[in-house]
């Protein structure tokens, strides 16, 4: 019977994996590529869903400090995954790490925790997507039906001729200064109905696997595009945003008084408390960096690509997630932010027509290049997994023409588009932010790990300042996590447990390393 749970996989079997070009992926990505690539997994739903989310419940305007914070925690993880990414320049992101540093146990920990980061995370950008598509063909007078574009049980209204969520029409209610029974009288009012199914949702998830099963070089190319749109659309909204502003400095004002609303009493809602949860909950929107680790195995040159794909993203788009969340907070008054097209609900606000339909198709090509990085990344983990024995064969069985995880990317799209269409923003995101914030304190761990028991091992890539940086990162991740609520500790250890039932039945027994 297998015992050693702790056992290592050797960084030379690692190197000698990354280098078998006839039976592995396909090498077709440069630094480019892979920027776009962490651009686009981290630009899309931060900006485009969670801004408006997290600022309208947790921090008001000051989503900008939780920004900031979320920023810092990422770039000292992110400097963590760089020196990783360059050493281990294979396919399985933290997994693949942690089975270098921490063992086999430990690796199968993260790589079953990383299906919360990928598989709910796309499912969590999926129904953002699937709201910014609703909203755009009622602009061109198409109606989907209601019921069939939300969650199972999400009530929604006809209000001012357009179906929206119930919650957020109150809110845009609250933020007019109408006292509760007026609000009450006015909902009354208005048709309502139940929804059954969001098929917008599960729909896109289908498209995006179709996408991934052709193969990586034309996934990328297509990212690469749609990357330099959406950044197009971004600064376009910053630019009529700063127009809007500096014309209504008095309206600005008074939606940022006060910068940091007053706690209600209860822990994350709103204060300096609802700033800490509200970094827990976009830090959702910095795992763009992790997805780029994933494709190392089919990167040109990862000693090189893979720092300069990791840390370039992350300075780009830490720096427009703080300027937009700005904006968007000055513009609207945060209330009427509880809304999956945040952007859209601002320009729509600000009277700008074209700019609200230029930024509702830029969201949807957006938030479709998020889905398809965490796709890609996901059936990547499957397919280390599986490569190992920890899996079973079909995961990572490559598809002889177009050299991708075929099996695993169909089976990971169709459970994604199911989860899309069944379950709300609101009950998938806080799973993906703890998920991802537990893979970053096991990857900085094993940079500490890794130098005491390697120190003199070459690295292409070196974290600066060690162990500094990965002290304060996992500081960083620890304090985000605990701002989380207590119903998501419960889920994530239930999904843990889970986890260790399939390991002890079925993976350490069929474990290639424990032979």
């Amino acid at each position: 019977m297998p015992s050693n749970l702790l056992g290592r996989k050797s960084l030379d079997i690692l190197r000698a994996e990354a280098s078998d070009e006839g039976h592995g992926l396909k090498r077709s990505l440069g630094p480019v590529n892979l920027v776009a690539l962490g651009i686009g997994a981290i630009i899309g739903a931060g900006i485009f869903v969670l801004t408006g989310t997290a600022a309208a419940n947790h921090a008001g305007p000051a989503i900008m400090i939780s920004f900031v914070i979320a920023g810092i925690g990422s770039a000292l993880a992110g400097l963590c995954y760089a020196e990783f990414a360059a050493l281990i320049p294979i396919a399985g992101s933290a997994y693949t790490y942690g089975y270098a540093t921490l063992g086999e146990l430990f690796a199968w920990i993260i790589g079953w925790d990383l299906i919360l980061e990928y598989a709910l995370g796309a499912s969590t950008v999926a129904v953002g997507w699937a709201g910014n598509v609703v909203s755009l063909c009622q602009d061109l007078g198409i109606t989907i039906p209601p019921q069939w574009t939300a969650a199972p049980g999400t009530e929604l209204v006809l209000y001012k001729g357009r179906w929206d969520l119930l919650a957020n029409v109150k809110g845009l209610l609250e933020a007019q200064k109408l006292m509760p029974d007026q609000i009450a009288a006015q909902l009354g009012t208005m048709q309502q109905v139940t929804a059954t199914f969001n098929m917008v949702a599960f729909l896109s998830i289908l498209l995006v696997t179709i996408v991934l099963v052709i193969g990586i070089r034309e996934s990328a190319g297509l990212n690469t595009i749609v990357v330099f749109i959406k950044v197009g659309v971004v600064l376009v909204f910053v630019g009529i945003a700063i127009s809007y502003v500096m014309g209504h400095m008095e309206t600005a004002k008074a939606n940022w008084t006060p910068f940091i609303p007053p706690n209600t009493g209860n822990f994350g809602d709103y204060g300096w408390s609802g700033i800490a949860r509200a970094a827990g909950k976009v830090f959702f929107a910095y795992i763009g960096f992790d997805a780029v680790s994933t494709a190392a195995q089919e990167a040109k040159n990862p000693q090189r690509d893979m720092p300069i794909g990791i840390l370039g993203s992350l300075v780009i788009c830490t720096f427009l997630y703080i300027l937009v969340s700005g904006l968007l907070t000055a513009v609207v008054p945060f209330h009427a932010l509880n809304d999956p097209a945040p952007v859209a609900v601002a320009t729509d606000l600000m009277g700008v027509k074209w700019g609200s339909y230029l930024v509702k198709v830029g969201s949807i090509a957006g938030l479709g290049s998020v889905m398809l990085v965490m796709l890609l990344g996901q059936s990547r983990v499957f397919f280390s997994m599986s490569h190992d024995g920890l899996l079973p064969e079909w995961a990572g069985r490559i598809h002889h023409r177009f050299k991708t995880p075929y099996i695993s990317s169909i089976v990971v799209g169709i459970v994604v588009a199911v989860m899309a269409g069944s379950f709300s923003i609101s009950t998938l995101g806080d799973l993906v932010s703890i998920g991802t914030l537990l893979a970053f304190v096991i990857v900085c761990g094993g940079v500490i790990l890794l130098r005491h028991r390697e120190p003199n091992m070459p690295r292409p890539f070196k974290t600066p300042f060690v162990p500094l940086v990965p002290i304060l990162g996992i500081a960083f991740a620890a304090l985000m996590m605990g701002s989380l609520g207590r119903d998501t500790w419960i889920r994530l250890v239930v999904w843990l447990f889970i986890g260790m039932v399939i390991y002890f039945g079925y993976s350490r027994y069929h474990s290639k390393l424990q032979g």
